[in-house]
């Protein structure tokens, strides 16, 4: 016994607290962290892919996590819904790192993803920031993957033509792919110089933008200088009736003294050009998309941002400390969450200010029950986490896991149209016991329904229950019961069926 050393078990990073509360649209998840969300609309689903934020996350017994530094980032989260309400959980691609795709890529951040038709296929590509020192991309054959690096090396460095002046960053590609089917990558950050003066301060030029060869994986001639006011890092373009936006974070000032027409520091701004080269010049600064997070959420930090269209409507993705705020009960280490607003425009094409909330954005259809529901779905939860079961290599999938007695999760507006019969899902026991109570409208409203989680421990398997007069739209919570400091159960999927239909399981 004397040559034995006790290990302690890593602390979970299991978040117990309650993030989001019912009836919430923001942040987007509670069970996990993500930063720097690009937003990427596929057959009428959209995908956001994150920062993984929680890779960094390493709660102490206090509950509270030494600072995020961006470091042991080497993956990207991707998360996605097509109600915007209803988020699914696709977990984490393996960018960079020894077990990454991109093994000679160290971190993986700022993620931005474009589809095109390359040698008559569409094909997926996923840029990533490494670090603040270069840019990469790895190709995919659906929005999920499976991801290669099919260029072996990194997109955008100090060696590309125009990209660096020597103290600019070649971080956070924003990419754009044209209806003519061209693509554009833009880049970069910083460009402090030191001097503390104020055109370094209000024109740093430290942002690029650059053509992509027509496989998407190569640039095209040199990369030319965006002189947009204040500029910090975070380009992103999108088209909207013609015309070209790029918005970009504004910095925090570089010592010297801050123009006042311009954008307020560390804020969402943008320019508007008819050419997706721009140029982008300070004559085209048209103002101010989202102030700082801390503006209104009382965290700040740093900005990030995107913009999408879905179902004839714009939204903006930004991301805020507010689930590392709740957790810690008003205190914040650098740890994000996405967020989602609605994009307005008035008559003369400017946009409206956003202002973040909490309550997000409606939801734009009801959730249809009478299909498989991938558990990872979550509208609101508390307690649980969730794990992938497929090879790296593979479309992710994943089930619920770490579930305690209490837990539970929840999908939003689910229409049972003229009623269900039944419930029932995929999941694998892990103790004798466990039930799964199904609620309506509140987390603790009553039951009107409970699954046996009956079956062989261990092993997947089907349980059901019947249900009598569920009928119209509701929010439904599934409530986890059983034994007292026990991981109960994992969950694949749920499937409701219509009231004409026979419930089949083993419950």
């Amino acid at each position: 016994m004397d040559d034995v050393t006790p290990e302690r078990p890593a602390p979970s990073t299991t978040i117990e607290v309650l993030g989001k509360y019912p009836g919430e649209g923001n942040p987007l998840i509670s069970h996990k962290f993500g930063a720097d969300g690009d937003a990427f609309v596929h057959d009428g689903r959209v995908y956001l892919y994150l920062t993984n934020d929680t890779q960094g996350y390493a709660p102490g017994p206090d509950g509270t996590s030494p600072t995020n530094t961006y470091s042991k980032i080497t993956t990207i989260t991707v998360i996605s819904s097509d109600d915007l309400a209803n988020w699914t959980d696709h977990g984490e691609i393996p960018v960079a790192g020894s077990d990454g795709i991109a093994k000679y890529a160290s971190q993986s951040w700022a993620p931005a993803v474009a589809s095109r038709v390359v040698a008559g296929e569409e094909r997926f590509f996923l840029y990533f920031a490494d670090n603040g020192a270069a840019t990469g991309v790895l190709v995919g054959d659906s929005p999920l993957g499976p991801w290669r690096d099919e260029r072996g090396s990194l997109l955008i460095t100090a060696e590309t033509p125009g990209a660096s002046d020597g103290r600019n960053w070649l971080f956070d590609p924003g990419v754009f792919v044209d209806d003519d089917g061209r693509g554009y990558l833009y880049f970069g950050g910083g460009g402090d110089d030191g001097s503390r003066s104020a055109e370094n301060t209000n024109h740093p030029r430290s942002t690029r933008v650059i053509r992509l060869g027509d496989d998407m994986i190569s640039t095209e001639g040199a990369a030319e200088v965006i002189d947009a006011p204040l500029a910090f890092e975070s380009g992103h373009v999108f088209k909207r009736e013609g015309r070209y936006y790029y918005s970009y974070s504004s910095n925090f000032g570089f010592g010297g003294p801050v123009d006042p027409d311009g954008p307020p520091l560390g804020a969402i701004a943008y320019l508007v050009a008819d050419d997706p080269m721009g140029p982008w010049t300070p004559d085209e600064y048209a103002g101010v998309v989202f102030r700082n997070p801390g503006v209104h959420f009382g965290a700040g930090g740093n900005n990030h941002q995107s913009v999408f269209e879905l179902n004839g409507r714009h939204y903006l993705t930004y991301h805020a400390q507010t689930l590392n705020s709740r957790i810690t009960g008003g205190t914040t280490q650098g740890f994000r969450s996405p967020h989602i607003a609605e994009l307005e425009f008035n008559a003369d094409g400017t946009v409206r200010e956003v202002l973040g909330t909490f309550d997000g954005v409606a939801q734009i259809r009801h959730l249809d029950p009478y299909r498989e529901i991938e558990a990872v779905t979550i509208a609101w939860q508390q307690g649980l986490t969730t794990r992938r079961t497929s090879a790296p290599d593979e479309v992710p999938a994943l089930v619920l896991h770490d579930v305690d007695n209490g837990d539970w999760t929840s999908l939003s507006s689910v229409d049972f149209g003229a009623g269900a019969g039944g419930v029932s899902a995929r999941v694998k026991p892990l103790v004798a016991g466990a039930g799964i109570q199904v609620r309506l409208d509140d987390r603790a409203g009553p039951v009107v329904a409970t699954i046996p989680v009956g079956g062989p421990i261990g092993g997947w398997t089907e349980v059901g229950a019947d249900l009598d007069g569920v009928s119209g739209v509701h929010d439904v919570y599934f409530t986890f019961v059983g034994p007292d400091g026990r991981a109960l159960v994992e969950v694949r999927s749920w499937r409701f069926t219509e009231a004409s239909q026979e419930v089949r399981g083993t419950g």
